[in-house]
């Protein structure tokens, strides 16, 4: 009897503890089924995300040791590479010159094309028919009558009102599409910027040194009188000898812009504001009119100068960056595909080279408020704004 009772007592524990075992089991694969969500949900918000970077960033170029722990006759041959990498570096100095060159010789090519591109925008030359057959429209098959009848409708909506010539306020569009640009354009430099007929890119002449202008040229208006108001930048394409590992291709070394001959009142690059200054003895107060600089796209044509020295500071340079940066979007991008920035396609284009992790986190931002739009008990006045 008592033999029984151990064997179901002995059964009873086995049991007990199999039903621990799958409880662990149970326990730990959830554990891992919440770290894998958390691994996840953290891989998708986009700070993390960056700040993983920064970290990983910071590890890259640290030293490991074990270039110090060479043997001597083997660090003499790193030396020994390294002058053939300093070589390698004025080779590639030269091929850039070479496609500066090129970008000379093709710029002719271009130019007509340009040119048409500015006669119709401003109504200089009416494209035919054929020049507007676009493969990419999807047109619905008309018969002959319906289509004479829509070119009657369209003969008559011409007569009752005046139709745009060319393709008004052109570049002030492209320049609002860009938030490059655009973050300079200000409301007062609109109706300037309706006025510019044509942007062109000017490469430097053989044998002068590497740059190029942009040349922005405005119809008469009532704000300056200049019809043609340029920017150059002067580049280099050698390596810098006390860094000539850190060689990339060209770079600008600089930028000059031009004198815009405001018509008088008309100065939107400065504005007047009225101070009032109290006399510390007699207590009177008086008002004081100061002229001080306005944010305006124009100050585009007025970089800091560069001291000889070439020291800058912090203001100063951060403004030349951006310049920089301005003006070979301009040269690269803009002049070339102006159109396609017109119409937002090119802008489309660049965004498609950027991750998607920020949109995606958008578009889990906007389910998640469906989700609470959905809910019965959701009351929009009770969230905070």
């Amino acid at each position: 009897m008592a033999d029984i009772d151990n064997k179901e007592q002995t059964e009873s524990d086995q049991k007990e503890d199999m039903e621990d075992v799958e409880d662990i089991e149970e326990e730990e694969a959830s554990e891992d089924s919440k770290a894998r969500q958390l691994t996840v949900q953290m891989m998708q918000n986009p700070r993390i995300l960056a700040a993983l970077q920064e970290r990983l960033d910071g590890l890259v170029g640290n030293p490991s040791g074990y270039i110090e722990s060479l043997p001597k006759i083997v660090k003499k041959r790193v030396n020994a590479l390294k002058n053939l990498q300093v070589k390698c570096a004025h080779i590639e100095a030269k091929f850039y010159e070479e496609v500066h060159e090129l970008q000379r010789k093709y710029a002719v090519l271009y130019q007509p094309l340009f040119d048409q591109r500015s006669d119709i925008i401003n109504a200089i030359l009416e494209p035919t028919e054929e020049d507007c057959k676009w493969q990419g429209d999807e047109e619905e098959e008309l018969s002959d009558e319906m289509k004479q009848k829509a070119k009657m409708e369209e003969e008559k909506k011409d007569e009752e009102k005046d139709a745009p010539k060319g393709i008004p306020e052109f570049w002030l569009t492209v320049f609002k599409n860009v938030d490059l640009l655009s973050d300079m354009v200000q409301e007062h430099d609109e109706p300037i910027l309706k006025h510019l007929k044509d942007l062109k890119v000017k490469f430097s002449d053989p044998g002068q040194p590497m740059s190029f202008t942009l040349e922005f040229k405005f119809e008469p208006n009532d704000f300056f009188s200049n019809e043609l108001v340029t920017k150059t930048y002067k580049m280099r394409s050698e390596p810098d000898e006390s860094d000539p590992f850190s060689f990339d291709g060209p770079e600008i070394m600089g930028c000059t812009g031009c004198n815009i001959d405001w018509k008088k009142g008309k100065n939107i690059t400065m504005k007047t504001i009225k101070k009032k200054q109290k006399h510390k003895g007699r207590g009177t107060v008086r008002t004081v009119t100061k002229t001080v600089p306005n944010d305006s796209f124009f100050n585009f044509f007025s970089p800091p100068e560069v001291p000889e020295n070439g020291e800058l500071d912090e203001d100063s340079e951060a403004i030349l960056a951006a310049d920089f940066e301005i003006g070979h979007f301009l040269h690269e991008r803009i002049v070339p595909r102006a159109v396609l920035y017109f119409t937002g396609e090119a802008i489309e284009d660049d965004d498609d080279d950027y991750d998607e992790e920020g949109e995606e986190a958008d578009d889990e931002e906007g389910e998640e408020e469906a989700d609470e739009e959905n809910d019965p008990d959701y009351d929009p006045k009770e969230q905070v704004i």
